[in-house]
């Protein structure tokens, strides 16, 4: 029942900060600095797969240690977590793109060290309340 408490609790919380975060930076940030590079619609598939993946790695590497070290470890995990997947994203396609501009990569990656940090506290909480 913890693991369940756990993987609920970061997918509400994540997928609320992200929802919250796309809808504003979508159009006022992402759009003017990526222009054509994004898709005119939202493809629901890819990005159901990429949450499922990713709330799955919180609750592996972020909520487990946190629930035997203590919130904190759990923060601090989802943290450098979200940091090298958000990095590992923005840098490649810095590497590989014809235009990438440096400011995506650096607000991305706050925003993902951010993000999991915040999902990965709240699933720990969850988890050693509820679960």
């Amino acid at each position: 029942m913890t693991w369940i408490v756990a993987a609920v609790a970061a997918a509400l919380v994540f997928g609320a900060l992200d929802a919250v975060w796309l809808n504003w930076a979508g159009p006022n940030f992402y759009r003017p600095q990526l222009g054509n590079l994004l898709a005119d619609s939202f493809s629901m598939a890819p990005a159901l797969v990429f949450y499922a993946a990713y709330v799955g790695a919180i609750v592996w590497f972020a909520v487990r240690p946190g629930l035997a070290n203590g919130i904190e470890a759990a923060i601090l995990n989802g943290a450098l977590l979200g940091a090298i997947c958000y990095a590992t994203y923005d840098l490649t396609n810095q590497a590989t793109m014809r235009t990438w501009p440096t400011i995506v990569t650096v607000i991305d990656i706050c925003w993902g060290t951010f993000a999991t940090a915040g999902a990965a506290g709240a699933a720990t909480f969850a988890a050693r309340k509820f679960g």
